[in-house]
């Protein structure tokens, strides 16, 4: 079974630019987006029907912002939206997919960026998915976590991790969030397999960042509750040129 994360940065955007194609290619059996920027999801939906689909979308309340969603070939048992915190919810971060083996999570985190505000709900919202992800681990099915985290959590993960030091996305306590998740047994599936650095899922658009390399390594596949061996062939898709990040696959063997 093959699994796509990918923040699409808008997702009328990414097929027009060759979203369609690009899946057309890689066949996934499940797609996780983020960043879907787009509530009127019916004018997208004949695409993904088409290829075969079954949709789940999880828009923001604000028009054109965040907004996540779950495309995939087999139906789910259940869908649940949300967390059941109200500020999150309404910015459609937290999407789940339950099936009869396992259960998955689309998730968009928020981006502290833009000040002290947005920093603090950043925080809240860590504290918040950890214990909503520990609750749904605790029911024992295979649980893979899939999305933009908006953190780097080793040097290895940016191109420049001393003069982003105090940058939001690099800062010491969100990078000690993802080693305390990882900790309580979410596996990050990509540096299972992987250890050297200058992979990155996002590059900025200014500066030639991206034809330099310049990025950060902020999508991850988490996965919790499944053997070593159940995770094959994780792949970051750089040369796939959507959006300004990039998709993250994993084969998973259950």
């Amino acid at each position: 079974m093959k699994i796509i994360t990918f923040n699409v940065n808008g997702v009328r955007s990414a097929l027009n630019k060759g979203l369609r194609e690009w899946l057309i290619r890689e066949n996934p059996d499940i797609l996780c987006l983020q960043e879907i920027k787009l509530a009127e999801t019916q004018l997208v939906e004949p695409v993904f029907d088409e290829l075969g689909f079954h949709c789940y979308w999880y828009p923001a309340v604000k028009r054109g912002y965040s907004g996540v969603a779950i495309l995939s070939k087999k139906p789910a048992n259940q869908i649940v939206t949300g967390s059941g915190k109200e500020l999150y919810d309404a910015e459609g971060r937290i999407l789940l997919a339950r099936y009869d083996h396992f259960q998955l999570v689309s998730a968009y985190f928020p981006s502290g960026t833009t000040g002290d505000i947005r920093q603090g709900v950043k925080y809240n919202f860590l504290d918040d998915f950890y214990t909503y992800a520990g609750e749904l681990k605790k029911e024992g099915l295979p649980l893979l976590i899939c999305g933009d985290v908006n953190i780097c959590h080793m040097d290895i993960d940016i191109h420049n991790p001393k003069s982003n030091a105090r940058t939001s996305g690099f800062l010491p306590e969100e990078r000690a969030w993802v080693g305390k998740f990882i900790e309580a047994g979410f596996v990050d599936t990509f540096r299972h397999k992987v250890k050297d650095p200058h992979h990155y899922t996002w590059w900025s658009y200014r500066a030639g960042s991206r034809a330099k390399n310049l990025g950060w390594r902020i999508d991850y596949i988490f996965a919790a509750n499944m053997e070593a061996d159940a995770l094959q062939n994780v792949q970051i898709h750089a040369d796939v040129f959507l959006s300004d990040h990039c998709p993250v696959s994993l084969d998973l063997n259950l």
